[in-house]
């Protein structure tokens, strides 16, 4: 069982890692897969961490949770603020393909570590 949520884990890590590589590829043109792979677990931790600790304070919670998630990619790859709120849009974007197809083809279910709301 233990390995069972290993696998799923890491397989959902990096389908987020691919969602940030993408971004970031647009946005910042960082080609780096394993910073991608570092950044989403990472921003995976820090939304836990914030969605435990404000996650039940309606409409403010949440918004905390995803800009303390944008901070981690801000922190993590060139460009400000608004480069880092792109990658994680086009991140999303790109996570909720990939999971959709998966799904669709009975792969998966619909949800992805390292990216918010997924």
């Amino acid at each position: 069982m233990v390995l069972a949520s290993l696998a799923v884990f890491v397989a959902s890590l990096l389908v987020g890692a691919l969602g940030i590589y993408v971004g970031a590829r647009v946005i910042v043109g960082a080609s780096d897969y394993d910073h991608a792979i570092v950044t989403a677990l990472i921003g995976a931790i820090v939304w836990a961490v914030v969605g435990f600790f404000v996650g039940w304070i309606p409409l403010l919670g949440p918004l905390l949770a995803l800009l303390a998630y944008i901070a981690v990619i801000n922190v993590r790859y060139p460009g400000g603020w608004t480069a880092a709120a792109m990658v994680g849009l086009i991140a999303w974007v790109t996570v909720l393909i990939v999971l959709y197809a998966l799904a669709a083809v009975g792969i998966t279910g619909f949800n992805a570590a390292g990216v918010p709301g997924l």
